[in-house]
């Protein structure tokens, strides 16, 4: 018999599907939002999308705007997930408060960055995130923030981001950090790391290489292995590599090859 806690909620807390599809291995699909809109993120989350990320690194939108933005994904089953700008423990607290059950974090280049990122979004003891989940205990459903705060560690998903020749040379070390569940391939940052022009499908020998070596590692740690994609056809073929979350274009290119792809239609029959 399901328990209900204050305001009808149920005191055992959502499951994270984006989790829980990695751990079963079936694909993830994952979006991605630039656009600094809570419409705009609503529209993506009603596409079919496995799970959503917000980017606070190279998109527009503050933390105020990501809050909304998180508000709007939750009109469906899509998880909301939030790339944070930096290795900064004050906004992964609050982005994980408001209610993202996962986060991505760029540029982890050593074991020290990977344990700092794993420790603000892991409560005592095993990190030192501060309790205070405001809309976080609304989304997961919890019933109250103490159920939020028990069940969050074994939910949320911390994916670092490895897109540099530092953090090439210290993987091992980085995927050995307990609490840290995978990493995240930034494949145009990599590319430009080892001498190549970016690209979200590289072809360059070097980089291909890294990219494969990287897996394998992340399969031997036996933890999950996400790569951002140009489209796709990429995202089919790095799921048949072995990568279990594979992130296609984001909303702002969709927005603009849609717009181009009609004018230049409408142009060319009115030639």
């Amino acid at each position: 018999m399901v328990r209900r806690g204050i305001e009808g909620y149920s005191e055992s807390m959502r499951n994270n599907v984006a989790r829980h599809k990695l751990s079963v291995r079936q694909p993830l699909i994952n979006g991605w939002c630039s656009i600094p809109c809570a419409y705009a993120a609503e529209i993506m989350a009603h596409q079919g999308y496995d799970c959503l990320t917000i980017d606070l690194q190279h998109g527009a939108m503050s933390y105020e705007t990501a809050f909304a933005m998180l508000q709007a994904i939750s009109t469906t089953e899509t998880v909301p997930l939030a790339r944070v700008p930096w290795h900064d423990p004050g906004l992964m607290m609050k982005l994980l408060d408001a209610g993202a059950y996962g986060l991505i974090c760029p540029m982890v280049n050593s074991a020290a960055d990977a344990e700092t990122f794993v420790a603000a979004c892991r409560y005592p003891p095993r990190g030192t995130r501060s309790f205070g989940p405001n809309r976080a205990t609304l989304y997961s459903r919890a019933g109250s923030s103490a159920a939020y705060s028990a069940g969050a560690d074994s939910e949320i998903l911390l994916l670092a981001q490895i897109e540099t020749r530092e953090s090439l040379d210290n993987l091992e070390a980085i995927l050995s950090v307990p609490g840290l569940d995978g990493i995240y391939v930034g494949p145009g940052d990599l590319s430009l790391a080892l001498g190549a022009a970016p690209s979200m499908a590289p072809s360059d020998p070097t980089v291909v290489a890294a990219i494969a070596s990287t897996l394998a590692a992340a399969q031997r740690h036996q933890r999950f292995a996400a790569i951002h994609t140009d489209g796709p056809a990429t995202a089919a073929k790095r799921f048949s590599e072995g990568f279990g979350m594979c992130t296609m274009q984001n909303d702002a290119r969709l927005l603009s090859d849609g717009a181009k792809a009609q004018v230049t239609a409408l142009k060319k029959a009115l030639a």
